[in-house]
């Protein structure tokens, strides 16, 4: 996906979201960010001894995205809002190093029940963080279109071709269904 870090090895993917699976790919998550050169000094500001804490809420939030679980009771854009010196690459590191870490662990369609979220939230924080004309980059607006044709709409039988449509339940500021 990026060539600036190697990719997470795969492991036997998973074919549905589980909470143990879940809790399995938010720590191998988190390792890697706190292996990272860019995510993990800013993840350490705000994290220094509290990882023990942070990572059961991911788990928590995680699955209540992926499995509809109600568990989480967190705001994440206010969880964001005082983190300084965040910049438009961290946001474009976090989805890469996540994606890969998901499309290592889960079969593709698994995967968008991860991917397509942390998508919208990625630009619902930068939006947030950086202004309502801020542009989406490009490298996540291609991750956008890599996603779309994995996603099927209800009611399609796994032969049908995906849809090419907009792939998410809400609209993608910056792309319209005709582009």
């Amino acid at each position: 996906m990026n060539p600036t870090f190697p990719p997470q090895p795969v492991v036997a993917r998973e074919s549905e979201p589980t909470e143990d699976n879940i809790r399995a790919l938010v720590y191998a998550f988190y390792d890697r960010v706190q292996a990272d050169p860019m995510l993990g000094p800013v993840f350490e500001q705000k994290l220094a001894g509290r990882w023990d804490e942070h990572l059961p809420k991911m788990c928590t939030f995680w699955s209540s995205i992926a499995l509809g679980q109600k568990g989480y009771r967190g705001n994440v854009q206010q969880a964001h809002q005082p983190l300084l010196g965040i910049e438009p690459q961290h946001f474009s590191r976090w989805l890469y190093l996540f994606l890969d870490t998901v499309e290592s662990r889960y079969a593709p369609a698994a995967a968008v029940r991860f991917m397509e979220p942390a998508l919208r939230i990625a630009q619902s924080l930068q939006l947030s963080k950086f202004g309502w004309d801020y542009t989406i980059p490009e490298e996540q607006q291609a991750l956008l279109e890599q996603l779309a044709p994995r996603r099927r709409k209800d009611g399609d039988t796994p032969d049908a071709p995906p849809a090419r449509d907009e792939p998410f339940p809400t609209k993608i500021i910056g792309r319209s269904t005709k582009d």
